[in-house]
């Protein structure tokens, strides 16, 4: 009998110990623009690093290049007690309703690459700094002319950043000439592939100094197939974040530069942050806590891969 009850104690014990630790675990709401997305992927587990630290839990919702899932995300969020959000990438602007539901309920967000303004508490990995060094290797390889394919994405605030760079860069040029074509998420490496088709096709072969620039480097990469499909070597191509399919390209000499982004680095430093915003509350002031890029080319390739050999672990 005495054993009974000191087991029936013992259970008892363990059963209030696992509810108070339930009770003292907060949840992370990320709602990602591609979470499968090699760099949102890097992000992601940062911030799971992080978050386990901390005795936090963490949950994502793909919200697949869709504005209104963002939203709906944030909400979803908020109706599940969250103790905060992170918004990869959506811009602030379209995330309105989001963050009115947030901030009726005293949720704070914070944005990786959507910028600071209206509720949000804090951003980092902002798109426009990344793509100033691979934009300027690009120009100073086409020597003051030539023709640029640029693959855009709009609805993400980090590649609207970026395409902006790219705008206010080459004004200086003249004579060089820039296509745009917007890919879509889903879909970017076949988009990628399908309009460096069309423009390799009014584009002839040492014609001029011709260079593709995805605004991150899936794109890219899918047009690095069309023209290895054509064996094209003529072009250089370029693209920002640095995941591991880039470097790789870049060490096959079939991509020229990009900019990796310490994701990984990025995603843990927000989570680390989320405990002084809730307690700061109405005090605190929104930052941006950004995370310098590291320009790759063949030249820097295999030292960059030396110092940070995680960088092919995506």
């Amino acid at each position: 009998m005495k054993a009974a009850s000191l087991g029936l104690l013992a259970i008892t014990l363990a059963l209030s110990t696992s509810i108070v630790t339930a009770q003292e675990s907060k949840l992370i709401g990320i709602v990602s623009i591609s979470a499968n997305e090699a760099n949102n992927a890097r992000y992601i587990q940062g911030a799971e690093a992080a978050a386990k630290e901390i005795g936090w839990e963490v949950s994502v919702i793909d919200a697949a290049g869709s504005a209104d899932q963002a939203n709906a995300g944030i909400q979803n969020f908020v109706q599940r007690g969250a103790a905060a959000v992170i918004d990869m990438v959506f811009p602030y602007t379209s995330i309105g309703a989001g963050l009115a539901a947030a901030g009726d309920a005293n949720v704070p967000v914070v944005t990786w690459g959507g910028g600071i303004g209206s509720t949000v508490a804090a951003t980092n990995g902002s798109g426009g700094p990344m793509a100033e060094p691979v934009v300027e290797m690009m120009l100073d390889a086409m020597d003051g002319s030539g023709s640029i394919l640029a693959l855009t994405y709009r609805t993400g605030e980090v590649c609207r950043n970026r395409e902006v760079v790219l705008d206010e860069m080459v004004a200086e040029y003249p004579d060089i000439t820039v296509t745009k074509n917007e890919v879509r998420i889903p879909g970017y490496f076949e988009d990628g592939a399908q309009y460096a088709n069309a423009w390799l096709a009014s584009h002839p072969a040492n014609s001029e100094n011709l260079a593709i620039w995805g605004c991150w480097d899936d794109p890219a990469i899918g047009a690095i197939g069309s023209l290895r499909q054509q064996a094209r070597d003529d072009v250089k191509v370029y693209g920002v974040n640095g995941n591991a399919q880039a470097i790789e390209n870049i060490r096959n000499g079939h991509m020229d530069g990009t900019a990796w982004e310490d994701s990984y680095t990025e995603g843990y430093d927000m989570v680390k942050l989320l405990p002084e915003i809730i307690e700061a509350g109405d005090a605190w002031v929104p930052v941006a806590r950004e995370v310098p890029a590291i320009l790759v080319t063949a030249d820097t390739v295999e030292e960059f891969v030396t110092a940070h050999p995680d960088a092919l672990g995506q």
